[in-house]
């Protein structure tokens, strides 16, 4: 536990909160950490009891004719194989539901082991070759590849398990999507016996600037067999992430990618594995590296690839700046000198990059130390100030107006409550932004406490969408390092989001009618996803912010019923994209809560 972070965070609360609100509130925090572990593990078996078929459901499977019933090639490297582990896999692919699969062996381990032969004879689907030689995990992995005839190849490790609907579920996707070339599931991690289950990760549906930054597909990729012929298997300069890879690569050729949302691999945890202990294999996040900065090369994208910060397997990706681009930062301002001030002296301070400006749109500010403050700050060059002409407060229209009035390649919404933690920030937002897929790019936002405000927003959360992690405390990881993942994403907040200028002018600007103060940036970043752009959320790009503290609460009678008003016109507005589920999510997670717990509903 972070000292500095827990006093902190407990003179934050007394100043929000006041003393008896920040006693319980402390005590509820704690409660919820010391219990935390224990409840994530019983609602994962809640889970796994509601979700998972029944032995009558498993029969059924068994009787199921589909119209496509390929062959599945399960191609496993083997090396020093632990008996006991091998014999579990080999019972476990036997007791499939589906039964058109053929296990491909490649072994080499430097003698052959006797007793694998009685496992080996189990099912006259096996087959087995001893090499004689290590090739190396790519080189055995070549050689499985080499006995497969099936239509799809699976890839699995020769100590990790399968639960018996796995491949029932795989080809029940294939005669929903005929056209697949690449499927991925979710997994979980297991501790000695199988019922011993913890960890489920639940993914994403593919998504590309994710796998860039971690390898989240892992387990259980399935590829069509035209498909690996083409990408022409494993390289052995990538041992180690041979797996990341060789994705890498399948998705360079292929856009036809399902994701399936259920349970259908099983990563057995023990000593020697990188699902016990991130540091077990170290080489292997190296090689990681390595097959990224290759992927973004064979891309002919300009990008330098360097380990993450905090937690091993995860990349930062800083994407070239193309030229020299002129960023506008526009700053809706009314009154709040002392915010403003310590806004903008940030931006001045640490902001490496030379061609931006700084429009602060005023809007109505009363106090004469406001336009005091304007006349000294505007003897910098690189701020202006610029009258908002109409009365009240309408964020989307003054955003509007601030992007009207700049001519810049780039646009740059932030508030006035925030204060620059990051120097180089508009080199790493305009590196992505420059990618023409990229439709709009949002940061890693602190409260006061440091404990996270915003990373990233996800939609359908309460029937509306939220900010995900809010108040994750400093020095805490989320769910899979999602804190400190960069990652597509369906929406980014307004206190800081960064898009092209012409993106406003193709999406038809923000909605001044709709969306005056709340939902206006997401209800933007869905119109920029409806025209076919990613949204990004990089985590590398860090702010303060100071929330509400211009605008304030919404806390009086007025404020309830316009608020009401914003989230009833972006339920009718975005219902259909509401109910299909937000893609950068999973099923499985809560609509209840921001943290990315197990649904149970």
């Amino acid at each position: 536990m972070n000292l500095k972070h827990r006093y902190n965070q407990v003179k934050y609360y007394g100043k929000k909160y006041g003393i008896l609100k920040m006693i319980r509130k402390i005590i509820v925090e704690l409660f919820y950490i010391l219990t935390k572990r224990k409840k994530v593990s019983q609602r994962y078996q809640l889970w796994i009891e509601e979700n998972e078929p029944s032995q009558e459901e498993l029969e059924e499977q068994r009787k199921a004719k589909f119209a496509i019933q390929p062959k599945i090639s399960i191609v496993v490297p083997m090396y020093q194989t632990p008996i006991k582990f091998f014999e579990e896999l080999v019972d476990c692919l036997i007791g499939q539901t589906y039964s058109n699969w053929e296990l491909c062996l490649a072994d080499g381990s430097p003698t052959k082991n006797k007793k694998l032969e009685p496992i080996l004879k189990k099912d006259a689907r096996v087959k087995y070759q001893f090499l004689n030689a290590n090739k190396g995990i790519s080189g055995n992995t070549n050689e499985a590849l080499k006995l497969a005839t099936g239509d799809f190849i699976a890839l699995l490790d020769h100590d990790d398990l399968l639960p018996q609907f796995c491949f029932y579920e795989i080809v029940k996707c294939i005669n929903e999507h005929p056209e697949v070339e690449f499927i991925y599931t979710d997994e979980d991690k297991i501790e000695g016996k199988i019922e011993n289950r913890k960890d489920p990760y639940f993914k994403p549906d593919f998504s590309r600037d994710t796998l860039r930054a971690n390898n989240y597909i892992t387990h259980l990729s399935v590829f069509k067999k035209e498909l690996m012929d083409k990408i022409g298997g494993f390289h052995e300069e990538c041992n180690g992430a041979q797996d990341f890879d060789i994705i890498l690569r399948a998705t360079e050729e292929t856009n036809q990618i399902v994701h399936i949302p259920k349970i259908l691999y099983h990563w057995r945890v023990h000593k020697n594995s990188t699902a016990m202990q991130a540091n077990a294999k170290p080489y292997a996040y190296e090689a990681g590296l390595k097959a990224v900065q290759a992927h973004l090369e064979r891309q002919g994208l300009q990008a330098k690839v360097t380990q993450g910060r905090d937690i091993p397997g995860i990349y930062e990706v800083e994407y070239e700046v193309k030229g020299n681009p002129k960023v506008s930062i526009l700053i809706p301002n009314k009154d709040s000198v002392q915010l403003l001030k310590a806004c903008l002296e940030s931006v001045l301070k640490l902001t490496t990059y030379e061609n931006y400006e700084i429009l602060i749109i005023e809007n109505n500010s009363e106090e004469k130390e406001t336009f005091e403050y304007y006349e000294t700050i505007q003897k910098n060059k690189k701020v202006k100030v610029i009258n908002y002409p109409e009365k009240g407060f309408n964020y989307s229209k003054i955003i509007n107006f601030g992007v009207k009035n700049c001519d810049s390649d780039f646009v740059m919404q932030l508030n006035s409550d925030t204060e620059l933690m990051t120097p180089n920030w508009l080199e790493k937002f305009i590196g992505f932004a420059q990618r023409e897929e990229i439709g709009a790019v949002g940061a890693r936002l602190y409260y006061e406490d440091k404990s996270i405000q915003h990373a990233g927003i996800v939609i359908g959360i309460c029937g509306l969408a939220a900010n995900m992690l809010t108040e994750l405390p400093e020095g805490m990881h989320a769910y899979f390092g999602k804190d400190c993942l960069t990652q597509n994403m369906s929406a980014v907040t307004g206190a800081c989001l960064f898009s092209r200028r012409s993106i406003y002018e193709e999406v038809g600007y923000m909605d001044e009618e709709n969306f005056k103060v709340a939902f206006n940036d997401v209800d933007f970043c869905l119109k920029i996803r409806e025209k076919g752009y990613q949204i990004i959320y990089n985590p590398y790009i860090e702010l303060m912010h100071y929330e509400s503290k211009t605008r304030g609460y919404e806390d009086t009678p007025e404020k309830k019923a316009r608020f009401e008003r914003e989230s009833s016109n972006f339920k009718k507005k975005w219902k259909t994209v509401i109910e299909k589920g937000d893609p950068y999510y999973n099923v499985n997670l809560s609509l209840t809560t921001a943290q990315y717990d197990i649904n149970l509903e």
